[in-house]
Formats: structure tokens, sequence, C-alpha cells
């Protein structure tokens, strides 16, 4: 008599590190079938892949800091069709019962895609939003670089000998530094025994002043190219976005950024205001029904574009102030109308954001 052998069911669980990830794999039942080291490299995840194969059907895999370690794991076994769940939380409970080992995690994280209590599609990181995504990351640390330059530059302008900072403490920023590119420090009273301590310390403050406005001069043209190639693949990737009231290149490059490449996984209008944080979370307790409060969670910088638009829409846009008007006759505090007006511009970014699956 022939025994019939049914299938199982794999999910996968991988504790992701910068040299090596380890993997779990449990079957539908929650059983432990099998874990592994792997290392952190194209071959690596090619095995991974194969041996999380050789258990069965293969249904899902939870992947761990999927923005990060995880990002080029993800991507890979995104290509070859498999569902990658990102899972970002361990189980802290069953961390504190067992301890905490790679081998620990790799199964707690696919425990959790198996309950589902991980339930977010990572974003795919194979487009031109993470193009984007990486020039604004460059662009960023050259503006925080600049900024640094010049306190610096303007502090060591501030402590200069008086005959030098009488000439340059009333310019303005970008003056300040035109003049002091222009600046000839006498190198040889740096290198001369016989100089006076004044002497020294004017060519040694003068040196530092044209260093350091040279070093902001290139980080200003740097942050200029970056921000007009930036603004260049934004009005590409997504002009309806750009197109709305009080949403410029720079607002819309960070929608598309929380978004991702796959906006897809962003099932509903609801779930987008979630991520941004502007979805009033329930506050209920008791007799206490119907509360709400204010949510904190989502992504930050995503918070605070949306709050640019409202802002700029309650200055220079009649609908939203007459909308502002009637709200303010019923009584709503500017904190209330703006909470409001958040949640209703979510619903219009969602609208006009580009490849909406639904």
């Amino acid at each position: 008599m022939t025994s019939l052998i049914e299938p199982v069911t794999v999910i996968g669980g991988v504790d992701t590190h910068k040299h090596t990830h380890y993997a779990a794999t449990i079957d539908d039942h929650g059983r432990l079938l099998g874990h592994h080291e792997f290392p952190a490299t194209g071959p690596g995840y090619t095995a991974l892949h194969a041996w999380m194969r050789g258990y069965g059907d293969l249904r899902s895999i939870g992947v761990e800091s999927t923005g990060s370690f995880g990002a080029a794991l993800a991507r890979e076994l995104a290509q070859h069709g498999e569902q990658v769940v990102e899972v970002n939380r361990p189980n802290r409970l069953a961390r504190r019962m067992d301890g905490k080992s790679d081998r620990l995690d790799a199964e707690q994280i696919a425990r959790a895609v198996l309950g589902e209590t991980s339930t977010a599609i990572p974003k795919s990181k194979s487009g031109i939003v993470e193009v984007i995504r990486t020039l604004r990351v460059t662009r960023a640390s050259a503006v925080k670089a600049r900024t640094q330059a010049f306190n610096t530059l303007f502090g060591v302008m501030i402590g200069a000998p008086s005959q030098l900072r009488d000439e340059l403490v009333d310019l303005t920023k970008r003056t300040l530094v035109n003049r002091c590119l222009r600046l000839r420090p006498e190198t040889d009273d740096l290198l001369s025994l016989t100089a006076t301590p004044e002497r020294m310390h004017m060519a040694a403050t003068k040196l530092s002043l044209r260093d350091l406005a040279r070093r902001w001069k290139a980080l200003d043209d740097e942050a200029k190219q970056l921000s007009a190639q930036i603004a260049a693949l934004v009005n590409e990737a997504a002009p309806d976005l750009v197109a709305l009231h009080g949403v410029g290149t720079e607002i819309a490059g960070q929608f598309l950024v929380t978004v991702g490449d796959n906006p897809g996984r962003i099932r509903s209008e609801a779930a987008f205001a979630k991520l941004c944080g502007v979805a009033p979370q329930p506050a209920s307790s008791g007799r206490t029904t119907g509360r709400h409060r204010l949510s904190r969670s989502g992504d930050r910088a995503a918070n605070s574009a949306l709050y640019i638009i409202t802002i700029v829409r309650m200055r220079r846009h009649e609908p939203t102030r007459a909308y502002v008007e009637r709200r303010t006759a019923e009584g709503l505090s500017k904190r209330e109308i703006i909470r409001c007006l958040k949640r209703f511009i979510a619903r219009e970014i969602y609208a006009n954001l580009p490849q909406i699956s639904t």
C-alpha cells in the first residue's frame, strides 16, 4: 500500500547581521525544521534560499532589518518571487523566557510571520525611488556638513584679531564666505621663529578662514547639484504629486521615500495615514468610549511634510482658509484644525501617489 506524504509548508526567519545571516525554518504547525548560518554575500543569499526551499513549500520569509543589514537579502528573495515580511521587533517575552541567540532570534522571527504579528511588506529598494532616497541621504549629509563648516568659520571669525574681525563681522553669510575665500594668509609668519605672536595669530586665522570657506563652497556646490538631480527625478516619478498645492519636489520626494518603490504595499488610504502618523488612535476604556488620541508613531519625516503643506495652505489656499474659518466658528482650536487638515491632505497625497495598486 502506498502512503501519501503531504507537502510541508515552510515559514522562514532570518536574523541579519553585517557579515552573516542566521536562518531558521518552521512548519505551519510551529515545529522547528532546521537552522543554519550563511554569509551575507550574493552566493550566501542563494544558498540560504535553496536551503529553505529544501524543506518543502516555502510560504513566506520573515527578514529582520530590511532597511539596513537585511536590505540586500530581502531584495534578492523578492526577485525570486518569495513573499518577504518585515520583522523588526522580536518577541520580548520569549527573549526573557528563553534567552537570546541568533538561532532563537531567527526562530522567533519565523514565528512572528506564522502568527501574523508581523505582516508588513518591505520596500523593494530597486527602482527610481531608491535612487531618490540615496541622493537625498547624500544631500542631507552635505547640508549638515555645510552648516557645521559655517558655524566653525563664524566661531573662528568672532575670535579673530580685531583688525580682521571688524572687517568681517557685519557681512552676510554668503558675502562672508566669499570674502574669506579671497584672504591671503602670510604663511611665512607661521613658520618663522622671529615672527611676533600677533602676526602668527593673524596668519593662522586667515588660513583657517580661507580653508573653511573653501570647504563650505564645495559642500554648497555639492548640495545644489544633488538638489537639481533630485528635482528632475521627482518630477519624472510623480508629476501629479508635485502639481498639488503646497507640494514641491522636496516634500514629494519625502512621500515617495516613505512609501517606497512598491506603493502597492500600502493597501489603503487609512494605512497610508497611519504610516504618516495622522490616524487618530482609539483611547477608550471602561465607560469612556469614543475617545481618540493623536498618533505619535509612523514616519515622522512624512508627518512633518504634511504639517508643512498644512501651514502653506492655511496661508495661501482659499478653500483651506475657508475651512479654517468655518471650523474655528464651530469652536475647534487651531491645533485640532491642523490635525483634521493633515488627515485630509494624507488622503489627497495617497490618491496622487504613482502606481498605486488597489
